[in-house]
């Protein structure tokens, strides 16, 4: 790590943040240093543009800088600092340090050299091989274990509130990491079940629930975990066209998968020599977590179990007993399945209704 200049002038953070922090400063000279002057854009997101950059140690890095025209970017860089700064787990991307010095905001992380599951599972390059069955359940599982680890770990839990295939980054191994905090909440131990609080989120992920009632919880993540998990089964988008009309993928989906022919909509990139019943327990899950009302939905850790055992089935592993039972359709068949037909916003279709966010003032 670099040496700290002297304490610039910079907006301020919490102190208990900074506190944190303090060994993660890092000045805008040094990252103009570290990116060889902003060099090589990975991309863009709604924050602003993405770097390549490596440290002195020749650890690769992503620098992530505010724009200056981001409206809601300074709130969501502080709350990303903040939530880095308390969380730590291996399926969640790690915060190498931040700049926050005069007008300049940037967040440095560790580099994902396999990108997002969005473009590996929706834009795939000629030079990329489709994602099999075995590595999807594992970037499945990875990202699981990420989340549940936010609801039930961490104090207070933390809300993600922008789950979706583009917030799971994959490493070298195609291992999955959870990212992208801006938008994240913490629930404090005076709202023990949720937080009443405006909508916000990508649309076709966004938990019906709370966006009719503005009371977020950890379910609404849960909801949107459930429509990765179908557009890892299928392929599709969380909004596809369907005989020319816009429709959510969890409408599309539930009738093959609640007559038990999951295999009729299954991404055709996987081929044909995969386990039905694998299959067929990872859909119902889906249905379970983008159930409409969130007291039908698993928690996190229900849903870890789940995955886990159809993995290690998967992987021709030894199941323990309490896995075989998580297996049984029992469990898993006896979970409620709601409806989960998903309106397009105000009876409106989207130009981009994928990445259409609903802008309201939190």
């Amino acid at each position: 790590m670099t040496q700290l200049a002297p304490k610039q002038a910079h907006l301020s953070l919490p102190i208990d943040v900074r506190d944190r922090l303090q060994k993660l400063q890092y000045t805008y000279a040094e990252v103009l240093d570290i990116t060889k002057n902003l060099n090589i854009k990975l991309g863009e997101g709604g924050f602003g543009p993405v770097y390549f950059g490596k440290l002195k140690d020749g650890s690769p890095v992503a620098v992530k800088k505010l724009s200056s025209s981001s409206a809601q970017g300074i709130q969501e860089f502080l709350n990303e600092v903040d939530v880095l700064s308390r969380a730590h787990h291996k399926n969640l991307v790690s915060l190498v340090g931040y700049c926050c010095e005069g007008n300049e905001r940037c967040l440095i992380y560790e580099f994902m050299p396999k990108g997002n599951l969005d473009d590996r599972l929706h834009g795939l390059t000629s030079e990329q091989e489709p994602l099999n069955w075995t590595t999807r359940l594992r970037i499945a599982v990875g990202a699981a274990k990420g989340f549940s680890y936010l609801h039930n770990d961490c104090s207070p839990a933390i809300i993600h509130r922008d789950v979706k295939c583009s917030n799971i980054l994959l490493d070298k191994n195609l291992d999955a990491k959870v990212a992208d905090f801006g938008l994240s909440k913490l629930l404090s131990q005076s709202a023990l079940t949720h937080i009443t609080t405006g909508v916000k989120g990508t649309f076709g992920y966004l938990d019906p629930e709370y966006a009719q009632t503005e009371r977020l919880t950890e379910k609404s993540d849960v909801y949107a975990f459930g429509v990765i998990l179908l557009e890892l089964l299928t392929g599709n988008k969380a909004i596809m066209q369907n005989s020319g009309e816009y429709v959510h993928i969890a409408q599309w989906a539930r009738p093959p998968i609640i007559t038990n022919v999951t295999l009729n909509i299954l991404d055709s990139k996987l081929g044909k020599d995969i386990d039905k019943d694998s299959v067929q327990t990872v859909a119902n899950l889906a249905l379970h977590c983008a159930a409409s009302k969130s007291i039908e939905r698993p928690s996190f850790q229900d849903v870890l179990q789940v995955l886990e055992a159809v993995l290690k089935l998967e992987m021709k592993l030894e199941l323990p007993q309490k896995a075989e039972a998580l297996l049984a359709t029992d469990v898993v068949d006896n979970w409620p399945i709601a409806e989960t037909v998903i309106p397009i916003v105000g009876g409106q279709k989207v130009e981009d209704p994928l990445l259409y966010a609903v802008q309201k003032t939190v």
